[in-house]
């Protein structure tokens, strides 16, 4: 197992009488993309600040790469790589000069010209902030946070507000900052993208990590029903299916939908038609997502 080069342990960090983290734990390691999801305001934001060293802890010890992030922030400074959920620059300043800017704040850097290529922004270097697309913007920032070869990237809600194509073009990208061999940690409200991109998660609600590991490992943990939506217009299909042990049986015209639990739930329900002689037209599972196990967890969905 890969070392732990972001280790977080028991922090608190409180504003006046509202606790926005309230005793945080885990951990991230090196290669992997390890996400903090949650709903707006679950304290994700000020864990990841606390992280970069942007806010000191009430309690609790950071370590990132070995180094406290409020003592050591000089020498952290140059490993780390940091993309804020709110930032903007200059509208007119052009691509390629905010690129060239960060690299003046940095003993060395990567050569600028081949990150722009990489970032697909080669054809927008003379383009001015302001006229960048939304999915542009994020990429520009990402390239700022990538300027300096750091080991470490924080990105916060990245994709917020970008349309799907723009939101899986920057997905893409950050599967390559891994694939370099650096570690990502991120945070984000939407389930969809922590499913597909994120090795590991950590569930944060009300400023606490209620689960940590991967979407995988939590969704089969918490969400142990499983659904099996089979179409047929074979009247006998619904009194088959009941026939078989535990398992809740709703229909909505030609479509069935099988809720049940089990390993061999599947099985169980494919050999019972077969058996009947079902005549089935379409068969799909469904297995749990990281949504259910929200709603699970808290009672609530992401979105309400």
């Amino acid at each position: 197992m890969p070392p732990a080069v972001i280790e977080v342990a028991a922090i608190r960090k409180t504003y006046g009488r509202v606790i926005a983290v309230d005793d945080v734990s885990f951990d991230v390691r090196r290669g992997e993309i390890f996400g903090l999801i949650g709903p707006n305001g679950a304290g994700k934001t000020t864990t990841m600040e606390c992280v970069e060293g942007l806010r000191r802890p009430d309690r609790g010890t950071i370590r990132v790469l070995g180094l406290d992030p409020a003592r050591d922030a000089r020498r952290l400074q140059t490993r780390i790589g940091v993309q804020l959920q709110q930032a903007q620059l200059q509208k007119r300043i052009t691509v390629r000069e905010a690129v060239g800017l960060w690299a003046t704040l940095y003993p060395k850097t990567v050569d600028a010209d081949d990150l722009l290529e990489r970032l697909g922004l080669a054809e927008k270097r003379h383009a001015w902030f302001m006229h960048l697309s939304g999915g542009q913007k994020q990429r520009l920032f990402i390239a700022l946070a990538l300027i300096n070869d750091p080991d470490v990237v924080f990105l916060d809600e990245l994709t917020t507000g970008l349309d799907p194509q723009a939101r899986r073009a920057i997905w893409d990208l950050v599967r390559g900052i891994r694939d370099r061999g650096k570690t990502v940690l991120l945070t984000t409200h939407l389930m969809e993208e922590a499913e597909r991109l994120c090795d590991r998660i950590a569930i944060v609600e009300r400023g606490r990590a209620i689960e940590v590991g991967t979407p995988h490992e939590i969704a089969r943990r918490h969400a142990a029903h499983q659904r099996i939506v089979i179409v047929s217009s074979d009247p006998a299909a619904e009194t088959s299916l009941a026939g078989v042990e535990g398992v809740a049986v709703e229909r909505d015209g030609a479509r069935l939908t099988v809720t049940g639990t089990g390993p061999e739930f599947v099985s169980r329900v494919i050999a019972r038609l077969a058996a009947d002689r079902v005549s089935v037209t379409e068969i799909n599972t469904i297995l749990p997502t990281l949504e259910d196990v929200f709603l699970e967890l808290t009672g609530h969905s992401i979105r309400d």
